[in-house]
């Protein structure tokens, strides 16, 4: 798209060698940058509800989950990132998983499109809820269609930019104000670290049942299909040899301590603000509370606003990334197409009509009847661990390949971290299986 095409064009390719005579924020402009376009991928409704949910319902008995699900998202990330840079034939990550067994491409190619209906699913139910509540036309349906004709016809035009400068504005101030109120709720540090350290999962006392919470925090954080889109934004930023391994690194470092950094205030805020005041987060408007409570009507607005400009930039993060990825990996199933329009996405018209697929079917989610936008994005973090197994697999086998990666292959404790992830999206799965059968 044209937006996207700017990008690649307008970004700055990643020096080798950095000057010593360089000062800080020339050196950060310069070096790095695809981690803060990761970190705006992957922060979206599914961190902000399941981490509030989990401190609202639970208090900190879950953080160990999201303490787990960071460490592995890093190394997850940080071996596909090395996988793109580092394999001797130039391959991206999905021709990568192709040559294990064909097996692997006609998954990634079913999951991701399913995945991408889903995830579109609850944040355009969420965004038309949203500004039904802005504008009190009680409306939300109505709404979700203003939502999606709005991004519909801004992709790929000129005006989207100043529209999505607007977005991070609103995502800075919800950001803001979440860390101001949980420095103000002075949180119990004994108990975070309590938490953090105490591998198990307490009795259901919440709306939505403890094992169910957990699988989601899995779901959206570790084993959220969205990690691939990393090597994407490397590519665009100009990281396609080994030696940009340390600075990928150093920048992959820099965006899960952003992370960590939101989704610990987003917690903290549900921990100590919402469940002592015995609010469940079962509607938007629950969550809404929290700000409300501290900072009057100026809070109301600066969550809905900024709620709006977390799902509406989502909406279009995953309306042109996602059909990038399912159209890789149809051309891991299909070699003959890859070489007809020579792996230009854009130029194949299979990907105008993904993207319509996933932007236009989860309409259907938002009419009347349908789950709640927290129900709803819950259950759909929740399904999406159904891929991390053959996700933790697949990447356990591929970095080991000593013939595609040389000495760049895993060391004995990414290998043991691998195959932990693996083990734990298996339990994670099964889990969920007996949750609903």
């Amino acid at each position: 798209m044209k937006n996207q095409s700017n990008l690649a064009e307008s970004t700055v390719i990643a020096p080798e060698v950095v000057s010593k005579k360089t000062n800080f924020f020339t050196k950060f402009k310069t070096s790095y940058g695809p981690g803060i376009l990761a970190v705006l991928t992957w922060l979206g409704a599914g961190d902000l509800v399941t981490s509030s949910v989990a401190g609202a319902d639970y208090g900190y008995s879950l953080m160990w989950i999201l303490a787990l699900s960071l460490i592995l998202r890093f190394l997850i990330v940080n071996v596909i990132a090395r996988f793109q840079l580092c394999n001797t034939e130039g391959l991206t990550i999905l021709e990568g998983y192709g040559r294990i067994h064909p097996f692997f491409g006609y998954f990634m190619f079913g999951y991701a499109l399913i995945m991408g209906h889903l995830f579109n699913a609850y944040m355009i139910k969420g965004a038309g809820e949203v500004l039904s509540t802005l504008f009190q036309v009680n409306q939300p349906f109505l709404a979700s269609l203003v939502v999606v004709g709005l991004v519909f016809m801004l992709i790929g035009r000129n005006i989207y930019n100043r529209i999505e400068s607007v977005m991070k504005v609103l995502l800075a101030l919800l950001t803001i104000a979440f860390l101001f109120l949980a420095i103000q709720a002075t949180p119990d540090v004994g108990q975070i670290i309590k938490g953090t350290v105490g591998f198990s999962i307490p009795s259901d006392t919440g709306v939505h049942g403890a094992l169910l919470v957990a699988i989601s925090i899995i779901g959206a954080v570790a084993g959220s299909i969205s990690n691939f889109v990393h090597p994407y934004f490397m590519k665009e930023k100009g990281w396609t040899k080994p030696s940009h391994v340390k600075v990928q690194r150093n920048d992959l470092l820099f965006a899960i301590g952003v992370c960590i950094v939101i989704n610990l205030a987003i917690w903290v805020v549900g921990a100590e603000i919402l469940k002592p005041n015995g609010i469940h987060v079962e509607t938007i408007d629950d969550l809404a509370m929290a700000l409300q409570m501290s900072l009057g009507q100026f809070g109301w607005y600066i969550f809905y606003l900024g709620v709006f400009g977390v799902l509406f930039a989502s909406i279009v993060g995953k309306s042109t990334g996602f059909p990038r990825l399912i159209v890789d990996a149809f051309y891991v199933i299909n070699k003959n197409r890859r070489e007809k329009y020579n792996g230009k996405y854009e130029k194949d018209p299979m990907f105008k009509w993904i993207m319509i697929f996933v932007l236009v079917t989860p309409l259907i989610w938002s009419i009347p009847g349908m789950p709640g936008f927290i129900a709803l994005t819950i259950g759909v973090n929740a399904i999406n661990i159904i891929g991390f197994p053959v996700i933790a697999i697949g990447m356990l086998v591929l970095s080991n390949k000593k013939s595609l990666m040389g000495k760049y292959k895993n060391n004995w404790f990414e290998n043991i971290i691998l195959t932990l992830a693996s083990v734990l999206a298996i339990w994670s799965a099964v889990q969920l299986a007996t949750t609903f059968f």
